[in-house]
């Protein structure tokens, strides 16, 4: 473990100079100073565009393999972990195993504090032992600080497999960039209060995260310009959405989508058979071959 030197040195510990009278203010003028702190947060996504790229590009490669995504974080960057992963399948119909988040101290975790369980490197290397990651796949290693013990045992772990690895954090020149293929560090500074990386930190890596997972989605197929032709109709205003979907994609008429729906079984499937006037299982079948890249499929056809 790091020493309390090391510690105090970090950006996301340091003491930000204009909020240090924050108990102060008035309510409003007291969210206001949030509000503005938030406001850098963006600048400091936009900074590291090019490397969020790079790892979409190579998760989505390692995905047209059969690989899967792994996420695993302390605290506030496990749970955003979760949350991600925990969002793809109904977005985008995806298998849950595809996104496999692990959390220190386990799901129990999300819901009550386990701070102390990020001190162990060899603990998050054997979770993710455990979660069977192989070659094929590809980690994300998500620590505010950077350093967070738990993550640098399980980065250690994913490299001796041979998978892709990746770091996130919000500090420059961290152990974790340095166990890691590619570094994301979304640079946002003190915290508005001090040490509480659940705030900008918290919210860059959300921005991260969704950039990356939805990025590897469009890039693997599911989806058809902006519309989420992979969605799970498992409600009913999703099932209105999917009508709306297809309505979108092919200009038929609500009542026309409806029984598009019905018969497909799937906005895909539906899509299709609109779009080039085939029956379900021709449809079925011209998309298994495309291996259910809706927009390849179109764009050959």
């Amino acid at each position: 473990m790091e020493n309390t030197t090391n510690l105090a040195a970090l950006a996301t510990e340091a003491r930000n100079p204009r909020t240090q009278n924050i108990d102060q203010l008035p309510t409003l003028d007291m969210v206001r100073l949030i509000n503005d702190e938030d406001a850098k947060v963006a600048a400091a996504v936009a900074a590291v565009l090019p490397q969020i790229a790079q790892a979409i590009d190579a998760i989505a490669e390692r995905f047209q393999r059969g690989g899967r995504l792994f996420y695993t974080g302390a605290g506030t960057s496990g749970r955003l972990g979760v949350l991600d992963a925990s969002e793809c399948p109904p977005t985008f119909s995806v298998s849950p195993d595809l996104f496999h988040a692990i959390i220190a101290g386990g799901d129990t975790a999300l819901r009550k504090s386990s701070e102390q369980s990020e001190d162990s490197p060899e603990q998050g290397a054997a979770d993710l032992a455990t979660a069977g990651i192989t070659a094929h796949d590809a980690l994300i290693g998500i620590a505010a600080s950077g350093r967070t013990p738990y993550v640098l045992g399980a980065l250690a772990h994913a490299r001796k497999q041979g998978a892709l690895t990746i770091a996130l954090a919000c500090v420059p020149d961290s152990p974790i960039a340095a166990a890691s293929d590619i570094s994301i560090a979304a640079v946002t500074g003190p915290e508005i209060l001090t040490g509480s990386t659940r705030m900008k930190a918290g919210t860059a890596t959300k921005l991260v995260l969704n950039m990356i997972s939805t990025g590897v989605m469009i890039k693997t197929g599911a989806v058809y310009g902006n519309l989420m032709v992979n969605m799970q109709t498992t409600n009913v205003k999703l099932v209105d959405r999917a009508q709306r979907i297809i309505m979108a994609a092919t200009g038929v008429d609500q009542l026309t989508a409806a029984k598009l729906l019905t018969e497909a079984g799937s906005i895909k499937t539906a899509i299709v058979m609109q779009k080039l006037s085939l029956d379900r299982s021709t449809a079925e079948a011209k998309l298994a071959a495309n291996k259910g890249n809706l927009s390849a499929l179109l764009r050959t056809s």
